[in-house]
């Protein structure tokens, strides 16, 4: 299963801890909204391209 975890603001270490937990296994990626230049058409590829998206805010 691939899974897309996107970050609003910069994950702290428990977020970091959870992402690690609920990835164990599996294909993941992550993409931060939080950094300078997002490219929103990047975004919307890679939620197709997974099979499960979570959003951390």
């Amino acid at each position: 299963m691939k899974i897309l975890h996107i970050f609003k603001t910069e994950p702290d270490g428990v977020t970091n801890t959870l992402v690690e937990v609920i990835s164990k296994g599996e294909e993941a990626t992550a993409f931060e909204l939080y950094k300078d230049n997002v490219d929103y058409g990047k975004l919307l590829d890679l939620v197709f391209e997974h099979d499960k998206v979570i959003s951390w805010w």
